[in-house]
């Protein structure tokens, strides 16, 4: 038992809540039921993340394309995801509420780069790379206050809407979503609805609430825009099938 607490404790569960749960046997304690929900949904949140954006990775490089990505939606993406990392550290949040920015910044910055590099401008997506990192390494220097970590996570709530209106606004241009991946989209949507209940389990920030509510609306408007658009597709590429069918066409 000892060995479980020192694996458990405080990292996954407070002592009180461990001694409740396999001391004391009272698995019906509310809450440090509700501690413990929100701890398995964090890092079951951080898990998913490790994997959220590779179908959209996969996607791009497979397309040879990055049509109907907006590089403009990811930077102002990744200020957000920076802004709220370095906020959670500086902060001390535990690693459960936060951690999936993490994965999901490497995965952004690589799709980002993807779109430079896949649009004809490699250079580009290396500079943007450098600037990236040392941006970061600022930000978690003591040389920055801690207002301005504060006033980058309250810039979050504006990037994440501007950069979502940016995306919204170039699939109804398009008339479709082109290379964006409704598995992505879709986690990420179920993704900042549990981020909501577990920020308010275990940090009670109003600051990190409100950036999660906004995520999950603006998210929520990305979901129905490819429901919406489910079967357009990009002016002048037919569908595949469409393709082989004229192919037969030829030969015959």
């Amino acid at each position: 038992m000892e060995a479980a607490r020192g694996w458990l404790v405080p990292g996954v569960l407070p002592e009180l809540c461990f001694d409740e749960f396999f001391l004391k046997f009272n698995l019906l304690d509310v809450p440090c039921l509700k501690l413990a929900l929100s701890k398995a949904l964090g890092f079951g949140i951080i898990a998913g993340s490790v994997m959220v954006k590779l179908p959209q990775i996969v996607k791009l490089v497979r397309a040879g394309s990055a049509e109907g990505l907006s590089f403009k939606s990811i930077l102002l993406e990744m200020l957000a995801l920076t802004g709220t990392m370095v906020y959670s550290i500086t902060h001390g949040f535990p690693f459960s509420t936060w951690g999936e920015v993490l994965f999901l910044m490497l995965q952004t910055l690589t799709i980002g780069f993807l779109i430079q590099h896949l649009g004809g401008s490699t250079a580009m997506g290396f500079l943007f790379l450098g600037g990236f990192f040392s941006l970061l390494a600022i930000s978690l220097s003591p040389v920055v206050p801690m207002a301005m970590i504060t006033a980058m996570q309250a810039t979050n709530v504006p990037a994440i809407v501007i950069s979502r209106l940016i995306q919204a606004t170039t699939n109804y241009r398009n008339g479709h979503t082109g290379q964006l991946s409704a598995i992505t989209v879709g986690l990420l949507f179920l993704g900042s609805l549990a981020r909501i209940y577990t920020c308010v389990q275990e940090t009670n920030d109003s600051l990190m609430m409100v950036t999660y509510v906004v995520s999950s609306a603006c998210n929520g408007l990305i979901v129905a825009q490819l429901l919406y658009y489910w079967n357009a597709r990009p002016t002048g590429k037919p569908p595949q099938q469409h393709k082989q069918q004229q192919q037969k066409k030829k030969k015959n």
